[in-house]
């Protein structure tokens, strides 16, 4: 069994021991002990129904669950809903918000962990705000309602919201969900970005090649998590092939490992 270790908080963002949760008789995550390294982008992968973004919100405790989590070295029993907001932002799928709001005030929610109560937006919130519409190319948006945009449009504030956080550990589930290819890519760069200011950065895809791009892997399969390691192990690669039943090959393309259908 894995200890959980206070002193890892330099190495390691996020480490689990025998976590385990059941949802409506269904145990949709079983003692899964994990380590994701900090400072990193890891993807979460498996096959549909496999477990992805129930980890993914026990890890933003947004699931209830038995086991143990630390962030950055500290049990999440020990820290305050106020303090862990400040540090871990959460962009979930079909997230939702009032059609009526401004772009700019729906950002401006991401900064409210930050501010006092009733407390007016300080210039470091202005500020954190333009750049995270900025870094999403929303910024032309700003005064529009949300009800205004596109799919891909939304999705693009919701993951501007989840930056101006300026959080340690972005946890984000189906991120490249309504973007067209361009702002895919545009996505990715951003994300190593992210992870060259010392972000820790936490995706779950289906995208299989676009999860071959980050550091990390995590391979989950009915609940269990089956393989971590490097994307670029072949260790992965076969984990990989074994749950999705050899229905896709790993290859290396232009420099880059991708998935193709068998």
């Amino acid at each position: 069994m894995m200890q959980l270790d206070a002193n890892n908080a330099n190495t390691v963002a996020v480490q689990t021991e025998q976590l385990h949760a059941v949802l409506d008789g269904a145990h949709i995550l079983r003692e899964v002990c994990l380590q994701i390294p900090r400072g990193a982008w890891t993807s979460i992968v498996g096959p549909n129904g496999a477990g992805k973004s129930s980890l993914l919100k026990a890890l933003a405790g947004l699931l209830d669950c038995d086991g143990q989590v630390q962030l950055l070295g500290r049990c999440v029993t020990d820290i305050s809903r106020r303090e862990k907001a400040c540090y871990l932002s959460w962009l979930g799928q079909s997230q939702s918000a009032a059609e009526d709001m401004r772009v700019w005030d729906v950002v401006m929610l991401g900064r409210l962990p930050h501010q006092a109560w009733l407390a007016a937006p300080s210039v470091a919130d202005y500020a954190a705000v333009e750049q995270a519409l900025r870094d999403t190319q929303a910024w032309q948006w700003r005064e529009r309602s949300l009800g205004q945009l596109s799919g891909g449009e939304r999705q693009r504030v919701l993951l501007a919201r989840a930056l101006a956080v300026h959080a340690e550990i972005l946890l984000m589930d189906e991120p490249l969900a309504n973007l067209d290819p361009p702002h895919q890519a545009d996505w990715m760069a951003l994300v190593r970005q992210l992870v060259a200011q010392g972000k820790t950065v936490i995706s779950v895809l289906h995208e299989i090649s676009f999860a071959l791009q980050a550091d990390h892997l995590l391979i989950m399969q009915q609940g269990q998590l089956i393989h971590q390691g490097a994307c670029n192990d072949s260790a992965s690669h076969q984990a990989l092939r074994e749950v999705f039943e050899q229905r896709i090959s790993i290859h290396s393309v232009a420099g880059q490992w991708v998935a193709l259908p068998n």
